[in-house]
This record gives C-alpha cells, structure tokens and sequence, in this order.
C-alpha cells in the first residue's frame, strides 16, 4: 500500500474564493451546446435549436416510458415533441466513477485503498458511527491511524465537490466572517439525474410542458427545501440553515422518504450577525440569504434558459432544461424568498385584515414584485437600507430588491412556493384548533377523553393527555386530528364542533394523492364550511389571546388554506412537497453530524460538510463495490410494471433483482410485507389476512376457551355454526379441539393507488387478563354476503380454528374462524352534521335468565373488510371510573371514527358518505334490528 494517498487536513477538499455581497445581475449570452454559436436572447437560441436539423438531431418520438397507460385517466397531457435522446452509452453517475485517479488498482481490488471487503466494512463503520477521536481498532489494518483512514475515505470516487465562498459584505460590518459552504447546483443535479439507483422511478415525458422549449427538450423540474435550524440546545446559540435539492423526475412517493436518498444538500446558508440597528438587520440577512442562493444556483438558472447536456440512468444523453418548479419552506421563509413584509401573503395579494375573510385573491406575480421593486430602486438606492425599506413596507414588500429568482426562466414565485401541509396544516392544527377545542371542552376533561381511548396498533395513544405537552412532533399532530372531532362532541356546541369538523375535513382531503376537479372541489366546500361556522368560535371565546378573547380571524396560516384549490392543477398533489422530509433532513444532515464535530463556531459547518461527504461516499462506493464485486451491470435495467407494487427503498429493490444473496450487507428501510402473495384471501381478492403458522392457544376445548375468553355462550354458538355449515358432520365435530390465535393482521390495496400494496395492520383479540379485564379486543367491519350488500360494525374477541388432530376436515370448516359481538347502526353522517360520523350501538339479547347480553355470532375471517376504530360517546362529560381497558366494554354507544387513518378516510367518504349524500346506492353499513 505504499502507493496510497498521503493524509490530508480536515480544510481540504473545499474550493475557496470571494464574491461581493452587493453583486448584481449582468447580461448573458447563450451558446448552442452544438455548434457554439452564440445568441442575445433566449428566444433565438430556442428557435435555432427547433429549426436547425444538424442541432437537434436524433430525435426520438419518446423517451423510455409514457407515464400513463391507454387505459389510465389522467388530467394533463401528454407531450409528444418532448424527451428525446440524443446520444447513447453515455456514463451514468456510477460508470463516471471509474474515471476516478485509482481505477487502474480497482481493476484488480475494487475495495482500494482498502485491501479487501472485510477492511471496507470496518471503515465504514468507524466512518459512519465515530470521531476521529474516538476511532481505535485492536487489530491493525491497513490504515493505522485515525487521519490515514480519513485519507483514504477521501481517495474514494466523490459526488460533486464542495467549495467555501467568503461574502465580503462591502460597508456593513458582521460579527463573524461569512462563510458560504456550497456545491454547484447544476452538478449536484446532473449527479442525480444520472443516478441509476432511481432507474425504474423516474419519468422523462411531462403531461404538460413549455411550448417555448425546443423540440424535443427533456424537464428536469427542480424542487428545493431548506428550513433553519438549531444545532446546540440551551448554551452556544449555533445555528445552521441548509437547503436541499431533487428532481420532479423522481417519483414522489421515492423522494418523499429520506432513507431513498433522493436529496441532496446543496448549500448550507450563512446566518450572519450584522452590527446595526436591529430594524434592518433581518433585511441585510435576507440579502445575504438571496445573494447566496444566486451563487449556487447560477448555472442551474443558466441551464433553465437556455438546457443543458445531461445523461440519464440508463446512459443516454438529454438535452434538459431546469426550470424551479416547487420551493418547500415554513411561512417566513416563503416570505423571504417572496420579498414580502410580514403579515403579507407570500403567494396571493391578501394583506393581514383579510386573512380570515375565505376569499381568494389574486396570486402575487414575481414579475409584479419585480416591476415594483424597479420603480422603487429607481427613486432611492436600494443599499440605502433605511430607506429602501421604510418605502418597501408601504407596498407590502420586505426591501430585498435582488430576488435570486428574478433570472430564474419560468420562476414565479406564486407558483413554485409550494402549500406545505406540515406547517400550514398540522402545525396550525396544533397552535390554533386545538387551543380553541382546549378552551371549550375544559383541559381536564379533554386529557380524560384522550386517555380513555381504547389503544390500537399503529397509533399513538396519549395516556397523559394532550393539554400539557408544548412542543410535539408532526406524527403526534396527526394522531390528535385523528379522533378530536368525537372528544369534543357533546361537550362543544354543534356549530364549533361542526366548524373544527369542516377544517378537520380539509386537512385530510388534502393529504390526498391524487386529485380530480370534484375532489378540488370538494376540499374547498370543505374550507367553505368552516367560514360559514366559524362565528361559533367566537361566540365560545375559544380564540384568546394574552389579553383576552380575540374577535378576528387574522391567521396568515388560515389565508393560505384557500390557495391550496389554485396549486394543486399547477404543481399536481401537494403532499408530495409536506416538509417532513426537509425536517427528518436537519436531523441527519445537521443535528447528528454535528454531535461527531469539535463543536467550534469557526469551522463546525465544515466539519459537518466532511462528515455528510464521506458517509455519502460511502454509501455510493458501497453499491458501486457490490456490483462489481459480482460482475454486475452498473445500468439498472427498466423492468416491467407490476401488477401489484409495494413500498419499497430502489436501492434495495435493484440489490433484490440481480444479486438478492447480497441484500443483508445494505442498510435501508424494511419493505411492506405483501400477504397478497402468500396469505389467505377474501373471495374477492381484495384483502389479504396473515396469521402465525403457530396458535397462541393449541388443541384446546371449546368449555376452556369459554371460560378463558369470558364467553359463556360460544360452545353453542360454535355447536351451531358447524350443524349450519354441514350437519352430517355435526356430531362428529361438536368436541373437536380448537387452535387460537391473540391476533391477525389484515391488508388493502390502497384506496386511491388500487395498485400500491399498503402496510398490514394488526387486529387484536387477546382473553381478558389483569391489565384488560374484559380482554384487549379491536373492532373490524364485517361485510356478510348471506345477509345482502350490507357492511356489519363487529368487535372480535377470538380468532380460532379447528384443530387439525383427528379426521380430515370439509373445505368449508378447514379456515380461520372469529368469534364477534355486533353493534348496531342508530345513526348515519347525515343524521349530524356537525360530527358527520355514523353512530353504532352494542347489540343486545335477552338470555335464559333474564340478563341482557351482547349478541355474538361467529364468521369466517375472509368476512373482514377493515379494522376500524369506534371511539365512546362521551357525552356531557367522560365516566372516570373507565379507562382505556375497559372503554368498548363499558360503553355502549359508539362514533365509526371516519378519521383514523387517511385511507379510511377517503374509503368511508367514497362507499358511504359521498352515497348517502347523493342518495346513490352503493355500499352501505347495515342498520341492524
């Protein structure tokens, strides 16, 4: 090894230089990636490359895949002239790391510097998990100190560099010097484009496109995000403010999750401390901020103007343009990236005394704010800051006057800043709903209703209420959202209640995937509904503030709840841009770097750009090692669609495909199991169940069950299903052992994705016990094809099958079998239109002494449509003698929570709500005598 790289400083591998804080825009010329022939304007360019043959050769009608079938709805269309190829068996991001300056020792040790794959994963690890400080190895390896193995991390094939910019802030003095950590914009994208990881999910033909593009033009619509956060709790006060980048290309169920990878951290911002009247010490950061952004997304503007060569996953060479086509970013952020004032929409012209009105106003065009931000500058100089800024506040404009987005081609503002549904949505959920439900319902008894929900799987049960916690996460928001509506009925008005109810609807009728002009309809009527009864909440005084009850509804979160039916046509589904990726991002690309650095305020965002460098160096050299080490191709192949498709990490999904032995060396996110392929299966073919090969109880009788499960009457209930099925083999199997099981778990396709296979979920059905004196039993909806169309509100308390010991069994008795207690419909939605939910009642009998008890019937598995959640009626006020043990035992009347998860929701409102409305006669819950 002595030919291996020689160890380096921890400032290395940064590019430096110096750029002027008051730098401004200048005139471009655009050259034909062809022939180099150079134009004015844009347009001439575009018009060049369309006309001249020799130019915009090999045309190719489509690129790889359309992204919908011929029998596939879709609301846009289809861009023929779009995606072409021009050039073939170009190096994707992997093939472009065997140009790297070791490849000729790779040819005989891919692990090199490292001497083998064994030394490779120790590296990793140490890497990946410690400090420099803290690496200490027993045995010896290649690498013997903790700076060498450093050293030969950094001799690895690297993604785009990253470089170090000093803002020299010409006439305005910062506390500390300003460091801008960056990567090229422009490459970090072409890294991605070009990464064949994401082969099988990506798009190259646009249902909608520019028509002032060139024939043939391949979109690679660019989305960022950056949010500011704080790295050191209680004492230091460092903070860090990146931004991320990735392409619409991808598949927005991919670069919805972190894990995959799809972003890239292109810049971590400077938060520069100015020494000046703090008035407009905001605004000279803000200047800052869009001085930077300029420099790291120069070339992307470029290539937005005028395309650029780029070679895709496959290796084939496009001419792509980058257009910004979505920003993510909390409401003062979007503000700063707008060049409003506060309390100013940043994507409408509705100032703060028309927040709360409903209406919708016209979008703020950039091209307006840029016009007036001209007319401004030409009467005062812009870097007169004072000034500037005072005259800014009179047109609601924050005093920015360079927006980096003022040469962005197609970059408006009211456009690309995205709804954000973790903040505009969930947070204003957690700041301002549940205040309002909090001052109505009474502190005490809002935690005592939270507390006496029976606890299902899956979902966050708040067994010291809700009233007391400041600060949660956004899981926690949304599990709150999930059953306020029947907490606070009985308790609030019915015009409050109807009120939250009707925001409540809107929330999650927008989390929805895909949309139609009915369902955009819809989700506004939603938003309607609200306004039309929001007077009930101030009627309640539930809107305070310090000083009192607040008469108005001048939340700037609320103004831009109704901008979302204008977005979603322009940029398609918006929970595809929820900030809950960049948030999940500040942790692993900020938060826990940061702990392995010296935790020094003059070079700790350097650190942390080594450490986020080399575990994505290793992470790609990882992959890269595999494949070669297995003779495999760096291309992933495109592979057929799937009948059925299940969430799965595309890293892993190709590893699975050519080379499934290696799996265990990757780290990645488990795939959903899919019981489709294996599990037992409704008549339908629409659910699939899952049970343990081994019972929980085995070979018992059905006297001990009984008396286990506190069930007197399933003997003869058990007697009687079996003489019902078969009665010739009735006495035969009347003292046939039993096989239980505590729990199964059941599994849809989704609602709104018929081919996506969604995560099972468990259904619960364990004997009574200490901690569950009743038992610990779930409740599912029953759909019984003897009895008609009708669906049945069920609880299950035993999941059994006869035992295999002794004679062979009939088809029809050789299957899971439950045994349920039945609830019975005593209202529909339409019966209360302030908690629109279906209300379900314990169904009850006369016995032979006299006794009320429950009715129970046992039913094949293969009857089970959904788990569902039925939370009490509380009514006035909850019973503090129950807890959530005990709550479906001790009640008797139920709401069918509509809310419990998302695609339930969607379901109950398609199937039932939406049909009764209409009066349309399609599925219903049976009304049972």
């Amino acid at each position: 090894m002595s030919n291996a790289p020689m160890a380096s400083n921890v400032e290395e591998g940064f590019i430096s230089d110096k750029t002027l804080f008051r730098s401004g825009d200048g005139t471009s010329q655009y050259s034909c990636p062809t022939c180099s022939t150079s134009f004015v304007r844009v347009e001439e360019l575009c018009t060049h490359l369309t006309d001249d043959p020799q130019c915009n050769a090999v045309p190719i009608p489509h690129a790889l895949r359309q992204p919908a079938g011929p029998d596939e709805e879709c609301m846009g269309r289809y861009h023929t002239k779009s995606g072409s190829i021009y050039g073939f068996q170009r190096p994707n991001t992997f093939e472009c790391m065997k140009a790297h300056d070791y490849e000729s020792a790779r040819e005989h040790n891919v692990y090199y510097p490292f001497s083998g794959r064994e030394e490779w994963e120790l590296a990793k690890f140490l890497i990946e998990n410690l400090n420099q400080g803290q690496i200490k190895t027993r045995q010896q390896p290649t690498f013997k100190t903790a700076p060498q193995l450093i050293t030969f991390m950094d001799a690895l094939p690297k993604g785009p560099r990253w470089r170090c910019t000093t803002i020299e802030t010409d006439g305005y003095v910062t506390v500390h010097p300003v460091h801008l950590i960056w990567r090229d914009a422009l490459e970090v994208m072409k890294h991605i484009f070009g990464n064949p990881i994401f082969a099988n999910d990506m798009e190259f033909d646009p249902y909608e496109i520019f028509d002032e593009l060139p024939r043939g033009a391949t979109i690679v619509p660019i989305v960022l995000a950056s949010d500011k956060t704080p790295v050191t709790r209680h004492t230091g006060s460092l903070e860090m403010h990146p931004t991320f980048l990735t392409i619409a290309n991808i598949r927005s169920d991919i670069h919805m999750k972190a894990t995959a990878h799809a972003w890239s951290c292109i810049v971590y911002m400077p938060i520069p401390e100015f020494i000046c009247n703090p008035e407009f010490s905001s605004l000279l950061q803000a200047c800052v901020w869009h001085r930077c952004m300029d420099i790291v997304c120069g070339n992307l503007k470029q290539a937005a103007a005028v395309g650029t060569s780029m070679v895709d996953p496959l290796g084939l060479l496009c001419y792509g343009f980058t257009p910004l086509v979505a920003y993510t970013a909390d409401l003062p952020e979007q503000q700063m990236i707008s060049c409003v004032s506060k309390n100013t929409s940043p994507v409408t012209l509705a100032i703060q005394s028309q927040f709360g009105d409903g209406k919708l106003y016209e979008p703020r065009d950039g091209q307006g704010t840029l016009r007036m931000l001209e007319k401004l500058g030409q009467r005062i100089d812009p870097w007169k800051v004072q000034e500037f800024q005072e005259a800014a506040k009179v047109l609601h404009l924050s005093g920015v006057h360079l927006p980096f987005w003022r040469d962005w081609r197609f970059a408006n503002p009211a456009i690309f800043l995205a709804p954000e549904l973790l903040h505009t949505c969930h947070k204003f959920f957690f700041d301002h709903i549940l205040k309002w439900c909090k001052e109505v319902v009474g502190a005490d008894e809002l935690d005592t209703r939270f507390c006496l929900q029976h606890k299902r799987i899956g979902t966050h049960h708040f067994g010291q209420g809700v009233s007391h916690v400041q600060q949660m996460t956004s899981r926690e928001h949304r599990d709150i959202q999930r059953t306020i509506i029947p907490i606070i009925a009985g308790v609030a008005d019915p015009d409050f209640v109807r009120a939250v109810r009707a925001l409540v609807d809107f929330i999650y009728k927008a989390q929805s995937p895909t949309f139609t002009p009915t369902s955009i309809a819809d989700m506004t009527s939603s938003l309607q509904e609200f306004h039309e009864f929001k007077h009930a909440i101030l009627h309640a005084e539930a809107r305070r503030g310090t000083s009192g009850p607040i008469e108005h509804f001048e939340i700037p979160k609320l103004e831009l709840l109704t901008s979302f039916a204008r977005a979603i046509p322009q940029l398609g589904s918006i929970i595809q841009f929820t900030a809950d990726i960049s948030e999940h991002m500040l942790i692993t690309q900020c938060k826990n770097p940061f702990e392995r650095t010296s935790h020094q305020r003059a070079t700790f965002t350097q650190q942390v750009v080594h450490v986020l460098d080399r575990e994505e160096t290793a992470r790609q050299f990882d992959l890269y090692t595999l494949l070669r080490s297995n003779s495999l191709s760096l291309n992933n192949l495109i592979v057929n669609e799937f009948d059925e498709v299940v969430d799965m990490d595309p890293m892993l999904g190709w590893i699975m495909r050519v080379a499934p032995e290696e799996l265990s060396r990757l780290q990645g996110p488990c795939p959903v199991r899919n019981h489709f392929l294996k599990g037992l299966l409704s008549e339908d073919n629409r659910v699939a169940f899952h049970i343990t090969v081994s019972s929980d109880h085995t070979n018992k009788t059905p006297p001990f069950l009984a008396q286990l499960y506190q069930l007197p009457d399933f003997p003869l209930k058990l007697r009687s299903f079996i003489e019902s099925v078969n009665p010739t083999l009735a006495t035969r199997l009347h003292n046939r052992l039993l096989n239980v099981w505590n729990k199964f778990c059941i599994q849809l396709h989704s609602t709104l994705h018929p081919r996506l296979v969604m995560p099972s979920q468990q259904v619960q059905a364990y004997p009574p016990s200490t901690n569950y004196p009743c038992g610990n039993c779930d409740t599912v909806l029953l759909q019984m094809h003897s009895e008609g169309e009708d669906a049945i509100v069920a609880q299950v308390r035993m999941v059994f099958g006869l035992s295999k010991k002794g004679p062979p069994l009939p088809p029809e008795l050789d299957q899971i079998f439950l045994y349920v207690q039945l609830f019975k419909v005593i209202a529909r939605p339409q019966d209360d239109v302030g908690v629109m939910m279906f209300r379900v009642k314990c169904r009850f009998v006369t016995g032979p002494d006299g006794t009320q008890v429950q009715v129970g019937m046992i039913i094949p598995l293969l009857n089970v449509t959904h788990a569902i959640e039925l939370i009490p009626v509380y009514g006035d006020r909850a019973d503090r003698a129950v807890d959530s043990s005990t709550c479906l035992e001790c009640y008797d009347t139920f709401y069918l929570n509509n809310f419990s998860d998302k695609e339930w929701y969607h379901t109950l409102h398609r199937l039932y709500v939406v049909p009764l409305e209409s009066r349309r006669p399609v599925v219903c819950i049976a009304m049972l005598d």
